[in-house]
This record gives structure tokens, C-alpha cells and sequence, in this order.
């Protein structure tokens, strides 16, 4: 017959954790107020991985039956309310996700909005998060603030190599594919209207742009390389009008690529406006995908992961259980698509 494990106590518990035992009873049966987060955190861990289970436990206190709820955050200056269809979806696909392993989101606000203060309400000792998911690029200070409760934190569309876990579309293979589907259809003279200069996901996309460009033998001019602080549809067509001046020139281009789905439907307007409707006069294709390219009209080409698709990917790796031997982060990359739309078209003469 096997023997009956012998039950821990809480002496071996402080012993093994090197503090009183008189902290360690605080700690499981309830107490919170003025006792450390981390030691509090690291108390209930261990007590649990030793399966310390008697009769007086306060079970309701455990962080780990408390912590059903994954925060989200917003990078700055996003809101709710920001026009921005592709954000939307990332956050719908991560709530069906969560939901569907019966765990709850709450919005917890935009990295400008949320202090240092402000977290330390948040995951004051006997909080329920279960994680975090930043939606979009944070800076370095803010993750190295949430990092200091211990939480899980997933990045979507950035990454931050050895601080925390991301998921992240395939930009190179986004834009490759914009250019192979391009070049097959005669264009080799082609614009870049970039947004949300600064940020990370600009520069992977131009970047993976001029590689893409590079690999059929073409070089992005300059003068055609537009460069601008914001992504959103009125940038777009600020984009188009910084280089209709040169669009008499031999060399201007015959196919644009926009940083998102929004410059893009920006830029498709003000060249109709000014008389160079695409794709008749000018390709314009997206660097990413949203409703924005597959449902509105004209249909935008576009290529890049779906957005829901990134959500849902972030749920999984928030909620999971990291192996035991595993100490590292992990970095996803989900495949990208090509849509081809009403946009972009054969090159003109």
C-alpha cells in the first residue's frame, strides 16, 4: 500500500523560504495589508507547489484563485474611441480568445494614462490579473514598470526581446508578397507613405519594403519615401499631396505602398481628388490588413496578418501555463496573406 504523504507545515514552509512562520500564517490565511508584493506573491507559490492544503487555508486569498481577469492597455496616444479599425479587431479577437477560457478582459486604460502610482493600485497585493496584453508599442520604462509585479505580459504588433512574450504578424513575407504581386504586373517605380514614424512596426515594414524591393533589383527613391508622425487616413492623403508636385516627373512612381489599411484609403482619395484615380493613373496597396482594405470601396490590395487572428494568438499565450523547465519568453510570428483588391492594377505606359 502506498504510504500517505506526509503533511508540510508551516514551520518547514518558513524554514524552506527563510522567513518566520509568523509571516507565513499571515500570508495564508488572508493577510495582505503591509506585507511585501513579492514576498506575499512568492509565499502563496511556494505553499501551493508544496501542496499545502490544511484545513484553516484561505484558499479565496491565493493569487492563483483570485486571477481571472487579463488587463488590457493601449499604447500611447491610442484611446477607445481612436479611429482605428485594425487596433479594433486585435482587441475583439483577444477578448473572444480570453472569454473562451471562461477568463474576463478589463480595459485598464493607454500607457499615458496609467502612472506609476495608478499600477501600484492596480496589482496592489491580492489583485485578480492574471496578465497583461499590451495592444501596440509601449516604451521601455512603462514595460519595465509592469514587469515589476511579476505579471505575464504579451506584446501585440511589437516586441521586446528577453522582457516579455509578443506576437507579431510576418511583415517580410507582407511585403513580398505586395511586391512580387506589384513587379508581375509591370511596376518598377515605386512610392513608400509611411505613418507612425518612431514606432517599430514603421521601421519593420520599410524596411521589409526596401529588402522586398531589393530582391527583384529596385531601390526606393528618396524623393518618394514619405515619412510621417501619424497612420490615419487624413495622413494619407497629406502623404499623396507632399508628392503630386512631382507627379509630371518621368521617374514618380506607378505603385505606392502605405504603412496601413487607413493611409492607404487616404492616399486612394486625394489621388481621385486630384484627377489620378487608382489604379488607372496609380497603384496604392497596404502594408497591413483590416476591414478598412477588404470591405470598404474600393477594395484596397493589401497584404499582412489577420488582426482577430492576433488576438486570439495573444489570449493563448497569456492564459497558458509556461513548462516548468522553461524560463525564456516566446516570441510568435503568424503568417501574412495577400488581398487583392480594387487598387492596384497593370502599370500604366
Amino acid at each position: 500500500m502506498a504510504r500517505t504523504p506526509k503533511k508540510v507545515s508551516q514551520t518547514q514552509l518558513a524554514h524552506e523560504l527563510g522567513i518566520s512562520q509568523a509571516l507565513v500564517s499571515l500570508v495564508l490565511n488572508g493577510r495582505k495589508q503591509g506585507i511585501n508584493v513579492d514576498t506575499y506573491e512568492r509565499i502563496w507559490a511556494h505553499a501551493t507547489k508544496r501542496g499545502y492544503h490544511p484545513k484553516g487555508m484561505n484558499l479565496g486569498s491565493s493569487p492563483a484563485a483570485q486571477a481571472r481577469q487579463v488587463g488590457i492597455i493601449l499604447r500611447a496616444p491610442l484611446r477607445l474611441n481612436t479611429p482605428t479599425m485594425y487596433f479594433g479587431h486585435v482587441q475583439h479577437g483577444l477578448h473572444s480568445g480570453i472569454a473562451a477560457r471562461e477568463f474576463t478582459t478589463v480595459f485598464l486604460g493607454a500607457e499615458d494614462q496609467l502612472n506609476a502610482e495608478k499600477l501600484r493600485r492596480l496589482f496592489a497585493p491580492g489583485h485578480s490579473f492574471h496578465g497583461i496584453v499590451l495592444v501596440g508599442e509601449v516604451t521601455r520604462n512603462f514595460l519595465d514598470q509592469l514587469r515589476h509585479f511579476g505579471l505575464r505580459v504579451v506584446a501585440v504588433s511589437a516586441r521586446y526581446p528577453g522582457l516579455c512574450h509578443s506576437v507579431l504578424g510576418n511583415e517580410p513575407q507582407a511585403l513580398e508578397s505586395l511586391v512580387e504581386h506589384l513587379f508581375a504586373q509591370g511596376h518598377r517605380r515605386f512610392g513608400w507613405l509611411g505613418g507612425n514614424v518612431g514606432l517599430g512596426r514603421h521601421e519593420a515594414r520599410l524596411h521589409a519594403f526596401e529588402t522586398a524591393l531589393d530582391r527583384v533589383g529596385l531601390k526606393l527613391s528618396p524623393r518618394y519615401t514619405v515619412r510621417l508622425k501619424e497612420g490615419d487616413r487624413i495622413d494619407g492623403a497629406d502623404a499623396v499631396r507632399g508628392v503630386l508636385p512631382f507627379a509630371r516627373r518621368p521617374d514618380f512612381p506607378t505603385a505606392f505602398v502605405a504603412y496601413n489599411t487607413l493611409m492607404a484609403s487616404g492616399a486612394v482619395r486625394e489621388f481621385e481628388h486630384a484627377g489620378r484615380p487608382s489604379p488607372a493613373f496609380v497603384s496604392v496597396a497596404s502594408a497591413d490588413v483590416s476591414p478598412v482594405a477588404t470591405d470598404s470601396t474600393p477594395r484596397i490590395t493589401a497584404a499582412g496578418s489577420n488582426p482577430e487572428k492576433l488576438g486570439e494568438a495573444a489570449a493563448r499565450l497569456v492564459l497558458e501555463k509556461p513548462a516548468a523547465d522553461t524560463d525564456g519568453f516566446t516570441d510568435l510570428m503568424l503568417p501574412a496573406q495577400l488581398f487583392i483588391g480594387d487598387t492596384t492594377g497593370p502599370a500604366r505606359a
